[in-house]
């Protein structure tokens, strides 16, 4: 038995097509604020059931309204710091740049929006802070035979997003996992051909550009579209059991460090010093070689003109060799000479105004030149008084 409405027995027709986009088109009416229309007797004419003029109208804009709705969903925005790949049923088609952009809605594209200049970081060594040690990554082998603990961070960003996409077979996100990879070979390559006392010292700088320059060398072969931005070594020390005697032993490259420079710097003091005295010392005694040069051959040409005259005269200038001399020598002497001839009188003779006139006398007159000695003249000797004394002449 046959039931009214929308319950149909087994041998009943296909359901009602009209009935069914009368429905939709009274939702859609509701939606948009319109009555509800009365429902209509069904035209059951020869040719079967047809759907009413309304009812199509309703459902071409319907169909309207979700092609518009599918279409909109390919519009996106990428913003300057970012890159769109549109893929294409699934593989790579284009790359999109700043701005809005459209793409083929769902199913057939879809767009990945790579952010290129986020600063994305790994630790290798440790997690979060320098305590939490992870010792399978830090513990690392030296050139010279030593165990080091090195700890770094990784600072990375996005140069080629579809490289970036495509050909990282990353397990985490962003890559983590191939980048840390990467820095742990390189870390350990580095280190591995490097002395300890480098390594813990003045070398960290070194160390870093190194990992970096060779990080980016195994990043770049894969082209995995990463860029290394910085590496970070944030502390490098022996492992925890022998780090007292490293302790030990770097205290006492810094004492000779400290008294080699202290050294340096006393030879700095000193050698310029005596270097100087030397240069001043042979100055004195280039001088002093003119000096004597000079005197002797002024000397011997003095005796030369004197010798000259000698022949000449040789009593006159005997006579005059000799009080010269003696006027030489009596002009140095504290003695003074009195020629008494009257009498036997007792003579009051300041002394002390005598020597100071004396004195003044001889500073006043020029000196005479040195007469050269000769084998028959010997030059009498002043002898050294500290008294006074008087002789009288007779």
């Amino acid at each position: 038995m046959a039931q009214n409405g929308n319950n149909r027995g087994p041998d009943d027709g296909p359901p009602d097509l009209d009935e069914v986009f009368r429905q939709l088109n009274e939702k859609l009416s509701r939606l948009l604020g319109g009555k509800p229309r009365q429902p209509q007797a069904p035209n059951t004419g020869n040719g079967g059931p047809r759907m009413s003029g309304g009812m199509r109208f309703g459902a071409a804009g319907l169909l309207l309204v979700l092609g518009g709705l599918w279409l909109a969903s390919g519009f996106y925005v990428v913003d300057a710091r970012e890159e769109g790949v549109v893929l294409r049923l699934g593989s790579y088609n284009r790359s999109s740049e700043s701005g809005l952009q459209w793409h083929a809605p769902y199913p057939f594209e879809q767009v990945e929006i790579v952010n290129l200049t986020q600063l994305r970081s790994v630790e290798i060594g440790y997690r979060s802070n320098a305590k939490n040690r992870v010792k399978e990554e830090s513990l690392m082998l030296t050139e010279d035979q030593n165990i080091i603990d090195v700890q770094l961070s990784v600072q990375y960003d996005v140069k080629d997003a579809r490289d970036f996409l495509f050909n990282n077979l990353a397990l985490e996100d962003d890559a983590q996992d191939v980048v840390k990879q990467a820095a742990e070979t390189a870390i350990r390559e580095v280190v591995g051909r490097s002395k300890v006392d480098f390594v813990l010292n003045e070398g960290r700088g070194q160390v870093a550009a190194e990992t970096q320059s060779i990080m980016q060398g195994i990043l770049d072969r894969y082209r995995l579209g990463v860029r290394v931005a910085k590496v970070n070594i944030n502390d490098v020390q022996p492992p925890e059991e022998v780090i007292a005697a490293f302790d030990d032993a770097v205290k006492a490259g810094q004492d000779k460090e400290k008294l080699r420079n202290e050294g340096q710097a006393y030879a700095n003091d000193v050698v310029p010093k005596a270097q100087g005295l030397a240069s001043r010392l042979l100055e004195e005694a280039q001088g002093y070689k003119q000096k004597v040069v000079s005197t002797a051959e002024g000397d011997a040409a003095r005796f030369q003109s004197v010798l000259a005259e000698y022949t000449k005269a040789p009593k006159v200038m005997r006579d005059r060799l000799y009080l010269d001399m003696m006027q030489q020598v009596l002009s140095n002497s504290s003695k003074v000479y009195v020629d008494q001839k009257s009498g036997n009188n007792l003579l009051y003779l300041p002394l002390d105004k005598l020597m100071q006139q004396s004195a003044a006398e001889r500073a006043a007159e020029p000196k005479a030149p040195a007469i050269p000695q000769t084998d028959s003249q010997p030059a009498l000797a002043p002898r050294a008084h500290t008294e006074r004394e008087v002789i009288r002449g007779r």
